[in-house]
């Protein structure tokens, strides 16, 4: 059962299925959207996959100017700069994301607790990244 929570069997459930599929602690109910076979609260290690809605709120964010090759690469750079930031999943746990569809050269649009859904339209297979967009 512990070959289910994988990074590998993530990203390919956020690819194929455009879900993030993480884990559910059978003993105490603990929800992650990291794939872990063994539970960060109980250390319990009866773990069932749970699939997350999609719904999220942006906490915080900040807009990356100076960026990595992979992201050159998708033409993000000096003069456009791309968001990350952490959300806060419907379901309750907090997940780190780039967030796509903003302008992070005016980042006054946006905000920290706008609604923000799953976005995987642009998912890299080399260096795969979750991404949200605004709702």
């Amino acid at each position: 059962m512990a070959d289910n929570f994988t990074a590998t069997a993530f990203y390919r459930a956020l690819k194929e299925e455009g879900q993030i599929v993480g884990v559910k602690c059978q003993a105490c109910g603990h929800l992650s959207p990291e794939p872990r076979p063994m539970c960060p609260i109980c250390h319990g290690f009866d773990m069932v996959s749970h699939r997350f809605s999609g719904k999220a709120k942006l906490d915080t964010f900040t807009c990356i100017s100076i960026v990595p090759v992979s992201m050159a690469a998708k033409g993000y750079g000096r003069d456009k700069p791309y968001c990350s930031g952490i959300v806060t999943l419907e379901e309750g746990p907090r997940i780190s994301a780039r967030i796509s569809g903003v302008d992070g050269a005016n980042p006054q649009n946006i905000k920290n607790g706008m609604d923000v859904v799953l976005d995987v339209a642009d998912l890299d297979e080399e260096s795969p990244s979750v991404a949200f967009k605004p709702a």
